[in-house]
């Protein structure tokens, strides 16, 4: 496993990829994706009946548009393992599985070659971070069979960082494995790390006392949102920075400089976005400039890998619901607000489309809310939503405001007692949906 102690290099060498320009970016990625396509798609079984019709020889990136997208359920398949492995299961050198949240888990495969590709995209991560060999870093998630923060535990090995699992620890034995070998930096889910700021105050612990400076999340939105940023590094006393990755894709987020959002690290994957509108393609062109994307259109996230021969998607509608947009000079996409939600949990309440993420930068804007859940259900032809919340005061009245000022609806609130709501280690699931599938098609 390569070392990453020329930290100063290492860094020259993103920023120099991360400030190419598009024409140049695109000839690397067009020398990556015919690789992709000459040694691997034409041997890979999935893709292979997949593009069977399909000439790749004269797939260029100009012409993207004339092969198929892929979905989860496709890779789901039959079988024990993803059903896209280039080849025999025995080749393969680690093992982990998605986390199940929109349906039953699967289990991907990496050979030692994707998984060195792992490591190497997240020093995009650990760079944006600053964190180098002096730091000691905790990671704060299960150790399980889940992809969680195996790679980012693998590539802060590389880059020199002290490095101490806390799988099996309860939340109080992992907050003083923090304190006891002075952790700069700690990896963890936005929700995990609200948890432990809770945990903190019950047993006295003051957070931000401690060494840590540096709290890297990932695995649901939150790390990009202002209100949940700020909640965190509150409590802290640290500096939140946030990346996304997906186990059919691999780490392909980091944040800017200010916090505002992610750059897809497209040196590592093609980016495509679709309009949640008219579920067609946006091209690069039409994006606005990232000064104006608060407000710009929504869309859904598809991305190719280049350099993961072994486990390959192309063309993968990601689900990831985000604001894509033009940095200035950068050639790499950026997303405002990072992933901001999942499509799928898209909600139309009496005609306003409403997603978990914007109601939760309104509640976590309420410092006393210490948790919270919402449930989507469905009254005739209407979705509603409820929301319960745990919190030290009366804040019902306040909150019901807030939703209808600045979503325009009038949400049901009520409290709940202390400690009844669900906590979360890993990703949070705070939002119940028990309606049926909505129609993409009313979507405005």
């Amino acid at each position: 496993m390569p070392k990453f102690n020329e930290l100063e290099t290492a860094k020259r060498s993103r920023q120099f990829q991360l400030s190419l320009p598009l024409e140049l970016l695109r000839q690397t990625q067009e020398q990556a994706w015919e690789s992709m396509a000459k040694r691997t798609l034409s041997k890979n079984p999935f893709y292979r009946e997949k593009f069977a019709d399909v000439d790749l020889r004269s797939i260029t990136l100009d012409h993207f548009d004339q092969l198929p997208f892929t979905t989860k359920s496709e890779l789901m398949g039959a079988g024990t393992f993803a059903a896209n492995l280039t080849h025999a299961p025995k080749q393969y050198a680690r093992l982990h599985r998605t986390s199940g949240t929109s349906g039953r888990p699967m289990m991907v495969l990496d050979t030692a070659e994707d998984w060195q590709h792992w490591i190497e995209s997240w020093q995009y991560v650990l760079d944006a971070a600053d964190v180098g060999p002096k730091d000691r870093a905790v990671m704060a998630f299960s150790f399980g069979p889940f992809i969680g923060f195996w790679s980012a535990f693998d590539a802060a090995i590389a880059r020199g960082l002290m490095v101490a699992p806390t799988g099996a620890l309860s939340t109080a034995a992992r907050l003083e494995m923090i304190q006891s070998i002075a952790a700069t930096v700690i990896f963890c889910t936005p929700s995990y790390a609200l948890q432990m700021a809770e945990v903190a105050q019950q047993i006295d612990i003051d957070l931000t006392k401690t060494a840590v400076r540096k709290i890297i999340v990932a695995g649901e939105p939150g790390g990009s949102v202002p209100a949940i940023r700020s909640k965190i590094e509150s409590a802290w006393g640290a500096t939140v920075i946030d990346h996304a990755g997906a186990s059919e894709v691999g780490p392909w987020g980091f944040p800017d400089a200010d916090n505002t959002g992610l750059f897809v690290n497209e040196s590592m994957c093609l980016a495509e976005v679709i309009s949640l509108k008219d579920q067609s393609v946006v091209p690069r062109s039409a994006l606005p400039d990232c000064t104006d994307a608060k407000d710009g259109p929504l869309a859904e996230l598809v991305l190719t890998t280049l350099n993961r021969h072994g486990c390959p998607v192309v063309r993968y509608r990601t689900g990831d619901l985000v604001r894509p947009c033009n940095y200035p000079d950068a050639g790499f996409l950026f997303l405002h607000g990072g992933v901001l939600g999942r499509t799928d949990d898209m909600m139309i309440i009496r005609g306003v489309n409403v997603f978990p993420s914007s109601i939760e930068q309104i509640i976590r804007s309420f410092p006393k809310i210490v948790e919270y859940r919402l449930t989507a259900f469905r009254s005739g032809e209407m979705d509603q939503l409820k929301i319960e919340i745990e919190s030290s005061e009366d804040l019902v009245a306040e909150l019901t405001e807030q939703l209808q000022i600045r979503l325009g609806l009038r949400v049901d609130v009520e409290t709940v007692a202390a400690n009844t709501l669900p906590r979360f280690e890993a990703k949070g699931r705070r939002f119940v949906d028990e309606r049926q599938p909505i129609d993409r098609n009313t979507v405005e």
